[in-house]
C-alpha cells in the first residue's frame, strides 16, 4: 500500500516535530514536507501533491484562514484538517465555513488523528464533540443580523435528526443503518438540507444551522 502523503503546516517547531513521530508510527502516512506559514506552504503543494495538510491558523505571514482562502480561490480539492487551540473560536467557525475537512484540538488522541485523517482522504467532513461545543459557544458572537432575519429555513424532524447526526460526525452509511433506510435516502435528505440552507457541504451545513438556531447540540 502507498502511504498517504501529508504535509505539516505549523509555526511551532515542537507542535510539527510531535505530529510527525505520531504518525510515523503508522505505515499508512508518509510526512513528505512542512512548512512554518501559509505562503511557505502554497508553494510547496505545487511540488509536493499532498494528499492532506494539516494546517494551523495563527500563523506570522499568512494565517491558515488566509491559506484556505488562496487555496479556494486557486480551486484546489487537497483537504485540509485544521489543527485549533482553545483560544481560536472565531477564526475556527469562518473555517467551517471555508470548506476544512476537520477540526482536531493540538492535544487530541492518536486514534482521533488517524480517524480524522482517514475521513477527510475519502472526502468526508468529520466534527469531534469538543469542537462542536466550541463551534456553538461562538454562535453568539458570530451569528449576522441577516441570518437572523433569514432564519425561516425549515427543516423537517427527519432532517434534523440527520443533521444533528452529521455535526457528531456520523457518516452517511452510519445514519443509515441507525435509522433503517439505505444510504441513497439519506444522501437525498443532505441534498434537500443544502439546498434549503443554501450551502454545498456538511459543514457548511452544520455551522449555518447553528447559526440560525435551527441546530442545537
Amino acid at each position: 500500500m502507498i502511504p498517504y502523503k501529508i504535509l505539516i503546516v505549523d509555526d511551532h517547531l515542537v507542535v510539527r516535530e510531535g505530529l510527525k513521530m505520531i504518525l510515523e508510527t503508522d505505515k499508512r502516512f508518509s510526512i513528505v514536507g512542512e512548512a512554518e506559514n501559509g505562503e511557505i506552504a502554497l508553494s510547496l503543494i505545487k511540488t509536493l501533491v499532498p494528499d492532506v495538510i494539516l494546517l494551523d491558523l495563527n500563523m506570522p505571514v499568512m494565517s491558515g484562514l488566509d491559506t484556505l482562502k488562496a487555496l479556494n480561490a486557486a480551486q484546489s480539492v487537497v483537504p485540509i484538517i485544521i489543527l485549533t487551540t482553545y483560544n481560536e473560536d472565531d477564526l475556527m467557525v469562518n473555517a467551517l465555513a471555508l470548506g476544512a475537512k476537520g477540526y482536531l484540538l493540538k492535544d487530541t488522541s492518536r486514534e482521533d488523528l488517524f480517524r480524522t485523517i482517514e475521513s477527510a482522504i475519502r472526502g468526508s467532513t468529520l466534527l469531534q464533540a469538543d469542537i462542536l461545543t466550541k463551534v456553538l459557544a461562538a454562535k453568539e458572537r458570530l451569528e449576522k443580523p441577516e441570518a437572523k432575519e433569514e432564519g425561516h429555513v425549515y427543516l423537517t424532524d427527519k432532517e434534523t435528526i440527520i443533521l444533528q447526526m452529521v455535526a457528531r460526525g456520523f457518516k452517511s452509511k452510519e445514519i443509515a443503518f441507525d435509522m433503517g433506510v439505505t444510504e441513497r435516502t439519506i444522501k437525498s435528505h443532505l441534498t434537500n438540507i443544502y439546498s434549503k440552507l443554501g450551502v454545498d457541504s456538511r459543514s457548511q451545513a452544520v455551522v449555518t444551522a447553528l447559526e440560525l438556531g435551527i441546530l442545537h447540540i
